[in-house]
């Protein structure tokens, strides 16, 4: 199999310098992937991905790195502020290199509607809300990169999408409550594509290891399962197997503390009742 080298931005994100450091000093030392996976005992396929800045590697890598290229720490400590990130930087991977290339997307939902499902009208009241000072163009930019992201559920093999959301996201008002409606009508429609499924987690579900953040599990053709955990003012993509798979254990958990699809669609018809205003008594 041959690797094509993707062009790099080293000033873009650690992950991309390191990748950059990574095939320039293979390239100073004349070697080819196959012979540097030999040399530190990793395989050929993660060592392009690494270089691609499409992965980040494990723990003893870098260290490996440092000791056949004779660069003292150079690989470890790119390595220390690539975990580091800003979430921004992170978050725009997420989006870009991620769930646009997925082939399945599995996603808990904490505390709001997930992007990939909100109404224009939604998405505008909450990044107001989370980005108060923003002015009208920035917020307007804001959202039309959200609703954008939701065309790859209409494309012609779209990915399959799993979306567990907690009851907590039908209950807590963003916007009026014609916004709050609509969104919920909006939810029954999405759910009824072949590709997609919602289910709701419901308080008497009680506690569980997710609680209080946002989950997301990515699987792309021919690499391993991705996970991506995202609080209100961080995220953080894991790439590790054993905390990916704590990941996935969580999720498969979560599906089976829901409510079934169609209870779920049931729960979610009420909600919308709930928040469709009532006419004023005739007098």
């Amino acid at each position: 199999m041959t690797f094509e080298a993707r062009e790099l931005s080293p000033d873009r994100s650690v992950r991309d310098l390191f990748g950059a450091e990574l095939r320039r000093h293979r390239e100073q030392a004349g070697m080819s992937l196959r012979r540097l996976s030999e040399v530190v005992n990793y395989s050929k396929s993660q060592l392009a991905r690494i270089e691609a800045a499409e992965s980040l590697p494990y723990d003893d890598l870098p260290t490996k790195l440092d000791a056949c290229f004779g660069t003292g720490e150079l690989f470890a400590r790119l390595h220390t502020l690539a975990k580091r990130e800003p979430f921004p930087g992170k978050y725009r991977r997420v989006i870009s290199e991620i769930e646009s290339r997925a082939a399945v997307i599995e996603e808990y939902a904490s505390a709001t509607i997930p992007g990939l499902l909100q109404t224009r009208e939604l998405a505008e009241k909450s990044l107001r809300c989370g980005n108060p000072y923003a002015s009208d163009a920035e917020v307007a930019s804001l959202v039309r990169a959200r609703i954008d992201r939701q065309a790859l559920l209409d494309k012609p093999k779209p990915p399959r999408c799993w979306f567990i959301l907690d009851e907590a996201v039908l209950r807590r008002p963003v916007g009026e409550p014609e916004v709050m409606r609509q969104q919920m009508s909006a939810l029954v429609e999405v759910g009824m594509r072949p590709h997609l499924t919602i289910q709701l987690l419901p308080f008497a579900a009680g506690g569980h290891a997710e609680a209080g953040s946002s989950l997301m599990l990515y699987t792309l053709p021919h690499q391993p399962l991705t996970a991506y955990e995202e609080g209100s003012h961080s995220g953080t993509i894991i790439e590790n197997q054993s905390d990916v798979a704590i990941r996935r254990e969580n999720y498969d958990l979560l599906r089976a503390m829901a409510l079934s699809p169609r209870d779920s669609e049931a729960m979610i018809r009420v909600a919308m009742e709930d928040w469709t205003p009532c006419e004023p008594p005739l007098t």
